[in-house]
């Protein structure tokens, strides 16, 4: 919040600006993946430059989502707990 605050960018940060930035940061984090084998995928930390980029790009989907979990007021923690209840429900261990 502080660092939007800093900014001036909350007549930016609306849900739809915010999902549309979550959306595009995640066709990025995609973009990693495209075209890898799943072992060339399973490996990308053993390139150095690749594997940054695959923190920065997951950093940008993280810190999108958490924006726009604060704009709409969720609570993320509540909501993944309560997530993981239901899937546990859903998908119960064998």
């Amino acid at each position: 919040q502080r660092f939007a605050d800093e900014r001036d960018w909350q007549p930016f940060h609306t849900p739809r600006n915010l999902m549309l930035a979550l959306t595009g940061e995640v066709g990025e984090l995609a973009e990693i993946f495209q075209w890898l084998t799943d072992d060339e995928a399973a490996r990308l930390a053993d390139d150095p430059a690749r594997y940054t980029h695959l923190q920065e790009e997951i950093a940008d989907v993280l810190l999108y989502l958490v924006r726009l979990a604060s704009v709409m007021q969720v609570d993320l923690n509540q909501a993944v707990a309560d997530k993981l209840v239901k899937n546990a429900i859903k998908y119960p261990a064998p």
